[in-house]
């Protein structure tokens, strides 16, 4: 017995070696951890079940039956990160550049189904070269197989990424469909195409890091929702955004401990929107005095600036901060931020995360730019997001919310449940000057009598009550006293019930 028990220990230390010892020392000289100690990093200590270590691939074409590594390339299984039951597959860079083979996407479809059966989060950690192209059509056929189950699972558990290395070709796919992306500066690039296929066809010249690094995916397209300095730091913020996430749409968000007040009141509050209503605000300040000890989870950091996304925790519950920032284009609403608040938004309604709106809104972003680039469609979508949700919603407007976007942000008329706003907000059509200016057209020429007409249209529009008068906003309240207004209204909803009529699926505008 004993030395079967030393055979085994045997293989499962060739196995946690992986391509060896000195592609493992390769990796740590580019900064990279391997695929194991990416895992240990990331789950409670001690807590890993691994699967299917010994599983190698079945190929013989290319001298491919001479290489067997037992994980083909993988490592995948099941853990706790804080106590909470969690799935992860980790592609392991030294053993076949971490390429996909048909073993390889098999392992990963193991733990991804029984993720979805037990009801808890998947993280894929993609560091892979791509298919393995010895295996020819039975990698894509992998790939694809991982496609399915990425969207079967869709918003039954969490998916998150971590592209910690490259990830090209069709295995950008995968990671696109998943619910977040984590990305690592200056080790981890994400594109369709590379940087020579690029300059075979377009005759560009761009570096990796240009077409598809970090921070170009985390500030320009869009693509990943965060950009870390080190695998370390990627890893541990990975850990912080899953507290915040129920395992499965089958559950409530966790509810942690709170030592903050709910009814705590800040008195800066009262103060925080300018007099002049063309001076920006930090929209960040007013989130991080009312949510629980400041702590706000910002996802998309860098991406469309203008429009705020995170989590945070009201009385220790989490909830969903959708935002617009006056600091960054006057928080005017564009394609870029309507998308981001769209799918933040559909992503809280499939796990029954409250979302908290805090609106300052002038409107829709002007130009052909953003008229060409179908601004129509993608405000839809942030509209149809909003409309659709039935989880807890509850609507703070700041100060301004003119025309379709007052409509769009989280409006009573598509079923915000509690909607506020403070003294300072102003909701109409559009700015008192301009709606001056085409209602008393004929008037143009006479500054008086259109500053006369401009004072007449603010005393009646440029302020809350209308809307108040109307039933459109529940109240009008203090700025010190928001934090207090808004847990109120999450206890009360906590309860809500609402169902959308039946079908298939929705159709919204793409």
């Amino acid at each position: 017995m004993s030395q079967i028990i030393q055979q085994l220990e045997e293989k499962r230390a060739a196995a946690r070696l992986g391509g060896g010892r000195k592609r493992i020392e390769t990796q740590h000289a580019k900064g990279k951890l391997s695929a194991r100690e990416r895992i240990e990093l990331l789950f409670d200590e001690g807590s890993f079940e691994e699967w299917d270590m010994f599983v190698e691939h079945r190929c013989e074409d290319f001298g491919m039956g001479e290489t067997r590594i037992p994980g083909d390339g993988v490592v995948t299984g099941y853990g706790t990160i804080n106590g909470r039951p969690m799935f992860v597959f980790s592609q392991d860079f030294t053993v076949f550049g971490g390429a996909l083979s048909e073993s390889h996407a098999k392992k990963i479809l193991k733990i991804m189904e029984k993720a979805v059966q037990v009801g808890a989060p998947v993280i894929g950690i993609n560091d892979s070269g791509g298919a393995r192209i010895q295996e020819g059509v039975a990698s894509l056929a992998g790939y694809a197989d991982v496609f399915l189950q990425n969207v079967l699972a869709s918003g039954v558990v969490p998916q998150i990424s971590m592209v910690m290395g490259p990830c090209a070709g069709g295995a950008v796919y995968s990671p696109a469909m998943t619910d977040f992306i984590f990305m690592v500066k200056d080790s981890s690039y994400m594109f369709v195409t590379g940087p020579d296929v690029v300059k075979t066809v377009t005759h560009e010249t761009v570096t990796q890091e240009q077409l598809g690094g970090a921070m170009t995916h985390a500030g320009r397209s869009g693509v990943a929702d965060g950009a870390y300095e080190n695998d370390v730091e990627a890893l541990l913020q990975a850990r912080r955004l899953l507290d915040f996430l129920p395992l499965s749409n089958r559950e409530k968000p966790p509810v942690i401990a709170c030592s903050d007040p709910a009814d705590r009141e800040d008195f800066s509050l009262d103060t925080l929107v300018p007099d002049n209503a063309n001076k920006p605000y930090d929209m960040k300040e007013l989130i991080a005095k009312v949510v629980d000890e400041g702590d706000f989870f910002e996802i998309a950091e860098h991406f469309a600036r203008n429009m705020i996304t995170g989590f945070a925790r009201m009385e220790g519950q989490t909830i969903g901060v959708v935002a617009n920032q006056p600091m960054v284009l006057a928080g005017c609403l564009d394609i870029d931020s309507s998308r981001k608040a769209a799918r933040f938004v559909r992503f809280c309604d499939c796990f029954n995360i409250p979302i908290v709106t805090f609106v300052d809104v002038p409107g829709f972003l002007p130009g052909t730019n953003q008229e060409y680039g179908a601004i129509i469609k993608h405000g839809a979508k942030l509209l149809f997001a909003f409309a659709e949700a039935t989880v807890p919603k509850v609507t703070l407007i700041t100060r301004k919310a003119y025309g379709g976007a007052y409509d769009v942000m989280s409006s009573k008329h598509i079923r915000g449940d509690v909607n506020f706003a403070w003294p300072t907000a102003e909701i109409a059509v559009m700015g008192a000057k301009g709606a001056v200016e085409i209602i008393f057209r004929q008037d143009i020429g006479d500054a008086q009598k259109i500053a006369e007409r401009t004072k007449e249209y603010e005393s009646r529009f440029a302020n809350p009550f209308r809307a108040a008068n109307l039933g459109f906003i529940d109240d009008v309240i203090m700025p010190h006293a928001t934090r207090g207004r808004i847990c109120r209204s999450l206890a009360m909803l906590k309860s809500k019930d609402v169902k959308n009529p039946w079908k298939k699926h929705d159709n919204i505008p793409l």
